[in-house]
């Protein structure tokens, strides 16, 4: 796996807010570019698979790691490409009330699709490097 981008947002709103918004997976399309709706098919733990439309598209991801109130990683295959979306929250250095969010996302290919590796990577990149921007306006609009 390579990272495709890395983001991080302040948040003005308390960590527990956040992780809120965050696993609200019916809120999804407020911060996901291109996801017209999501769901979990059962409680929020590691093994939990998301099922979302994306585009049209219906698609999975599952949880793979979680650290309840601080930080998940969620896994989507699609053919030969694999993407792993970490998340983190901790409260902001400066202010108490705030958060600091974090989002590393790692794609990974086989076979002949690793041919195309970089410019995969550069379109995750530009598709999903907004989440945050967008996460942090949902959270801060109410």
């Amino acid at each position: 796996m390579k990272t495709a981008f890395t983001d991080e947002q302040s948040i003005a709103a308390p960590v527990d807010a956040v992780w809120t918004r965050l696993t609200d997976w019916s809120g999804a399309p407020n911060w996901m570019p291109g996801v017209d709706s999501m769901r979990a098919d059962g409680p929020l733990a590691v093994g939990t698979v998301l099922h979302f439309v994306a585009r049209g598209k219906e698609r999975t991801s599952t949880i793979t790691a979680i650290e309840p109130g601080r930080g998940l990683t969620m896994r989507s295959a699609v053919g030969g490409v694999t993407a792993d979306y970490a998340y983190s929250i901790e409260p902001g250095a400066t202010d108490a009330a705030g958060s600091r969010v974090r989002l590393d996302a790692a794609v990974g290919t086989r076979g002949l699709v690793s041919l195309f590796a970089p410019m995969i990577r550069g379109a995750i990149a530009r598709e999903d490097g907004v989440q945050l921007t967008r996460l942090k306006a949902w959270v801060e609009g109410e």
